[in-house]
C-alpha cells in the first residue's frame, strides 16, 4: 500500500482492552512487511470524521503478543510508512500514588527504563544514531490530549513518570515499594522502547495511561489479578475511546515542536559509511538526511 497522504494522520495504538477504534469509517486491513519484520497484526485504516486514522492492536487480535514479544520496530515503522505523524498510545498501568486511583487517566510525559530484552533503536549494523530524548512525550500532543480527558470527562493527571517493566510477571512487593520510593507515577510493560522508536521517526508520541490497580505496594489493597485488572479496565477503555473521539479533531494540522526534526542532527555514522542494506531499511527513517 502506498503512503498516506494527507495534511493529518493520527495513529492510535491500543494496549489491554482497546482492540478497535469506535465511529471509524472507510475501513481496510492493511498487511505491511517491514525490514524489521512483522508488526503485532495488520493495521486498520479508515477515518474519524475527516481525520484519516491508523490504528493497531499492541498485542494483536486476540491478545496473543507478550510485551517482550511485541516487534515495536516493525510497529512503528508501519505507522511511519503509512503517513502517521502523531501517535497516541493507550496503555494499561498500575498506579505507584494513592491519589492516582484505579479508573483514572494519566497523560504521562516520562519514562523510566527497567526493560532488558527489547531492541530499542532502528539504529545498529553499522548506522549510528543518537536522539535526544530528555522529554520523551510530544508536549503539544500530550497538552493536547489532557485537554480532550477533561473535555471528555474523565479523572486524568497531566504529568507523570512511567516505569516501564519486562514482564510479564507482575512486580514483587519489594520491587514496587522501591519503585514507589524513585518517584514513579505510573507502572506498566509495553510504552519502552515504543516511544523511543516513536521518537526516531519523527512521529509525536503521547500516552493516554489507564489505571487498573495499585500495583501490589498497598497496603489496604489486594495484590493485583489479571481479574482485577479486567474489571476496571473495561469502564477504561469505554473511555478512552470517548477521548479518542475528542481528540482527533483538536489535534492541529500543522507540528510546531522538536519532533519533527529529531534525527536532523543525531546521525553520527558518516553517509558514506553507512552500509547499503542499512541505507534500505533506514530510508524511511532518515533519508531526507541523507
Amino acid at each position: 500500500m502506498s503512503e498516506v497522504i494527507a495534511k493529518k494522520v493520527v495513529g492510535v495504538i491500543g494496549g489491554s482492552g482497546l482492540y478497535e477504534i469506535e465511529g471509524l469509517t472507510d475501513i481496510k486491513r492493511v498487511a505491511l512487511d517491514t525490514p524489521f519484520g512483522a508488526p503485532s497484526d495488520e493495521f486498520l485504516t479508515g477515518r474519524l470524521g475527516d481525520t484519516p486514522m491508523v490504528f493497531l492492536p499492541r498485542h494483536g487480535r486476540g491478545h496473543k503478543v507478550t510485551p517482550s514479544e511485541i516487534n515495536y520496530r516493525a510497529n512503528i515503522y508501519g505507522m511511519k510508512k503509512l503517513g502517521v505523524e502523531r501517535l497516541i498510545s493507550v496503555s494499561a498501568v498500575g498506579s505507584m500514588r494513592e491519589d492516582i486511583e484505579p479508573g483514572d487517566m494519566v497523560i504521562v510525559d516520562q519514562f523510566f527504563d527497567r526493560t532488558n530484552k527489547r531492541v530499542s533503536s532502528f539504529f545498529g549494523n553499522g548506522a549510528v544514531g543518537h536522539v535526544e530524548f530528555a522529554e520523551p512525550v510530544c508536549a503539544c500532543l500530550a497538552d493536547t490530549l489532557y485537554d480532550a480527558s477533561v473535555k471528555a470527562g474523565a479523572k486524568v493527571h497531566k504529568g507523570g513518570t512511567y516505569i516501564c517493566i519486562e514482564g510479564p510477571h507482575f512486580s514483587t512487593k519489594a520491587e514496587s515499594k522501591i519503585y514507589r520510593s524513585w518517584g514513579v507515577d505510573v507502572i506498566g510493560m509495553t510504552n519502552i522502547p515504543e516511544s523511543k522508536l516513536a521518537r526516531e521517526a519523527e512521529i509525536c508520541y503521547a500516552t493516554v495511561a489507564l489505571s487498573t490497580d495499585y500495583d501490589c505496594w498497598h497496603e489496604g489493597e489486594e495484590s493485583v489479578t489479571v481479574d482485577m485488572i479486567l474489571e476496571t479496565l473495561g469502564n477504561n477503555v469505554a473511555m478512552a475511546r470517548s477521548i479518542i473521539k475528542t481528540v482527533v479533531p483538536m489535534i492541529s494540522d500543522t507540528r510546531e515542536c522538536g519532533c519533527v526534526d529529531a534525527m536532523e542532527f543525531a546521525l553520527l555514522t558518516e553517509k558514506e559509511a553507512i552500509p547499503e542494506k542499512m541505507r534500505q531499511d533506514l530510508d524511511l527513517i532518515i533519508g531526507k538526511y541523507l
